[in-house]
């Protein structure tokens, strides 16, 4: 079964992660699975010095599991390998419903940009055509579905029904 990804792009402090967040509680909130991709653009960690994990990873381990009865998380080091793609990422998810991504702009799945009217970049929606629908803070002259930056059910809606999940 060929997942059903959705993306949310946008620059730096344009209302990315608090879009996702709202996003997938509403979704989820209709009943749906959503499972969420995160783009870093910068170092990051899930562990922390001192930790049995940690220790474990710093010690050599190429992979590290941990688990309980809460959940479980796979932390791989690449150890200078290439970063992973999006694809091979992609085939690591569980199936669900909808998988959100925020960040990875590049890549070929349907998008919807956040802007804030305090970004002083240049929206990205007139250029690339895999963004669908831009959600802002600011009324703005375009020619794309635009929807008001916290009107988070009509967003979840239009995500449903281009992903063909409206129920």
């Amino acid at each position: 079964m060929k997942q059903k990804i959705f993306g949310i792009t946008g620059w730096k402090n344009s209302g990315k992660t608090g879009l996702m967040e709202r996003l997938v509680a509403h979704i989820t909130g209709l009943g749906y699975t959503v499972s969420t991709i995160k783009h870093a653009h910068h170092s990051f960690d899930v562990d922390h010095p001192g930790r049995d994990s940690y220790r474990h990873r710093a010690a050599g381990a190429s992979e590290v599991m941990l688990a309980s009865k809460n959940r479980w998380a796979l932390m791989q080091e690449l150890r200078g390998a290439p970063e992973p793609s999006f694809d091979m990422l992609l085939a690591q998810m569980a199936p669900v419903d909808l998988i959100l991504v925020e960040g990875y702009k590049r890549e070929s799945h349907a998008k919807l940009e956040c802007y804030r009217g305090v970004v002083t970049d240049a929206l990205r929606a007139g250029d690339d055509p895999t963004i669908c629908a831009v959600a802002s803070d600011v009324a703005l002259d375009i020619d794309i579905t635009q929807f008001d930056l916290d009107n988070t059910a009509q967003i979840a809606a239009f995500i449903l029904d281009h992903q063909g999940l409206s129920k």
